[in-house]
């Protein structure tokens, strides 16, 4: 049954409906792009969540001290690794900042061999739609049931989490082509980059629930 995070949040109030609505994870973004916050900003927006929600900061390609200071500064729980992480990467982050580390694979129509081995060392493994030139949150979705097959063999029962294109319309379908644990959703609930449309959250939380229903 997959639970949900909320990412990309930059004000309190979005993290505050992400709570009431029940998300198991709050994302803030430091990889760049429209959604960025500082470790402090991400501190005071993740606050507005009072219940015990785990926190998830994305990053690009950065060194493991500086991942660790963000951590620290902001609380968080995750380290989620995009840039084409190695196994190694993982590992590394992981011996500096004591966090879980989610680790990202960007597919296209097959998943890539370096999938098995992220799975073996990452917490979670996190799939999102390849686009040239972005590391994520562009709204495009995976082609779930073309890579389905490989994700079964590749993920051998460990920990997924599915990004890419999500959106109110598409989760439940998503959810029962994938079964993935963990539902990543952020450009598909917004009104604009950052701003997101509570409606269309509710929408989505209402979606992955119906999903878990017919799961039953």
């Amino acid at each position: 049954m997959a639970e949900i995070k909320f990412c990309g949040l930059t004000r309190v109030e979005d993290a505050r409906v992400a709570c009431d609505l029940g998300a198991a994870y709050l994302g803030v973004v430091f990889a760049g792009g429209p959604r960025l916050v500082t470790a402090e900003r991400a501190r005071e927006v993740l606050a507005g969540c009072t219940r015990d929600a785990r926190r998830v900061g994305v990053f690009g390609r950065v060194g493991p001290d500086e991942i660790a200071r963000a951590v620290e500064r902001a609380r968080l729980h995750v380290a989620q690794l995009h840039g084409d992480p190695t196994a190694e990467d993982v590992a590394s982050v992981r011996a500096a900042t004591g966090a879980e580390i989610w680790a990202v694979v960007r597919v296209g129509t097959a998943v890539p061999a370096v999938a098995a081995e992220l799975f073996d060392e990452a917490d979670a493994v996190l799939v999102d739609a390849k686009v040239d030139g972005k590391l994520g949150g562009t709204g495009v979705a995976v082609d779930w049931s073309a890579v389905a097959p490989d994700l079964r063999r590749t993920r051998r029962g460990r920990a997924l989490v599915l990004a890419g294109g999500l959106r109110p319309e598409n989760v439940a379908d998503a959810v029962a082509t994938i079964e993935p644990d963990v539902v990543d959703v952020s450009s598909g609930v917004e009104l604009a980059p950052g701003i997101k449309d509570h409606a269309r959250m509710r929408a989505f939380a209402a979606a992955v629930s119906g999903a878990r229903q017919e799961k039953r």
